[in-house]
């Protein structure tokens, strides 16, 4: 969407499919960072974004030893918005779609599921979609495919990916806010799993880290020894547990660490969790995939716009991108991997991962953890229209 918005802000004709018919979806990732407000401060829509329903985060913390921890502070970053705004993503798409109705070179078309890619001498020149009203072709000098972790884009134009680490789940659930309830808290350090927390206004979005796998043995015991479960880690008092009346109160989302070996083939470039899945920690994965979209337009528009895009114009967004990408993996896959370590050492087992003690040892890190999150290895900034 948001490529799409800046395509056509650059005057480049732009086709946005999205397969449901609305926006409307539970447990996505809501965090939009400081590099994000950036980009929309640069676009000059930030006050009117900023009236929409949000809640802001100056700091990240998890709760320690009894103690709550500061894990990044975002109080000393260079942008005018030093804060996480937590928005549900359905709010953040639904502006951006119309902002960019402002612009009449800009088409959204909503229930259309991509059917297969078109393609003629090796070159990808377009999509097949499925409507409610049918099957149609739509002809481009580009494809681009931001449709996430399990992209049918990428699947179709049978692009590699390389997969790290080891895979894991989280269980995301909705439970109430009330008065006494902890303040700020991103997340908190049980035994042997984490549990995070994240503020909604008038509820919190609930996330129980276990190993891949484990899910289906946790339904076997039944939802008693699951609330348990959660009740051994959670910050929050065991009757708030209650309000999961079922299973289908929870959604199951694997975690998973990947990217492809080449986010491009002629005619066609994958950006966001498509070229590259992350790992929810720090919630970094939705603005990554905003600055791919301001790496690309700002690389692509002329191009585009001059109809004489080369494999190199692609080839210049994957290496624009390739080190923040490379080194944000890199450090998410340090800190699960100081996890397992932890957990190999008995006495440690019951405490935080090496990297939230490191940070309440020294609490200065806390300003560095929060430009890594906040802003990432490299921000994007928005050219000139």
């Amino acid at each position: 969407m948001m490529l799409g918005f800046l395509l056509a802000r650059a005057g480049v004709d732009v086709t946005v499919v999205e397969k449901h018919g609305d926006f409307l979806r539970d447990f996505r990732g809501d965090t939009i960072h400081p590099s994000t407000l950036e980009v929309m401060h640069e676009l000059g829509i930030i006050e009117e974004f900023l009236k929409l329903p949000h809640t802001r985060a100056p700091r990240l913390s998890a709760e320690m030893g009894g103690r709550t921890v500061t894990i990044a502070d975002f109080s000393r970053l260079p942008v005018r918005n030093r804060f996480i705004a937590f928005m549900p993503q359905w709010d953040f798409l639904n502006f951006m779609a119309a902002q960019a109705q402002h612009f009449p070179n800009f088409r959204l078309i909503m229930q259309a599921k991509v059917a297969g890619i078109l393609e003629e001498r090796g070159k990808v020149v377009g999509l097949e979609v499925e409507t409610p009203e049918g099957k149609f072709n739509i002809h481009s000098h580009l494809v681009v495919g931001a449709d996430g972790r399990n992209s049918v884009v990428r699947e179709k134009a049978g692009l590699a990916v390389e997969s790290f680490g080891i895979p894991s789940e989280v269980v995301w659930m909705k439970l109430s806010k009330q008065p006494g309830d902890p303040n700020q808290v991103m997340g908190h350090a049980g035994p042997r799993q984490g549990f995070v927390l994240i503020d909604r206004g008038d509820y919190w979005q609930c996330g129980y880290v276990i190993r891949r796998g484990a899910f289906a043995e946790i339904r076997e015991r039944g939802l008693e020894a699951f609330r348990q479960m959660v009740i051994d880690v959670s910050p929050l008092p065991a009757d708030r547990m209650q309000e999961i009346g079922s299973f289908d109160d929870t959604s199951l989302l694997t975690v998973r660490i990947d990217r492809l070996k080449q986010w491009w083939r002629p005619g066609l470039l994958c950006i966001g969790d498509a070229a590259h899945a992350m790992s929810p920690i720090g919630g970094v994965g939705v603005n990554l995939a905003i600055q791919d979209a301001v790496a690309a337009a700002n690389i692509l528009s002329e191009p585009l716009r001059n109809s004489r895009l080369s494999d190199g114009d692609l080839a210049a967004v994957e290496k624009r991108r390739s080190f923040p990408t490379r080194a944000t993996q890199k450090l998410q896959l340090m800190m699960r991997s100081s996890r397992r370590s932890d957990q190999a050492d008995e006495q440690k087992r019951q405490g935080p991962p090496a990297f939230i003690r490191s940070i309440a040892r020294w609490p200065a890190l806390a300003h560095l953890a929060g430009r890594l999150i906040g802003l990432g290895f490299r921000m994007e900034h928005v050219r000139p229209r």
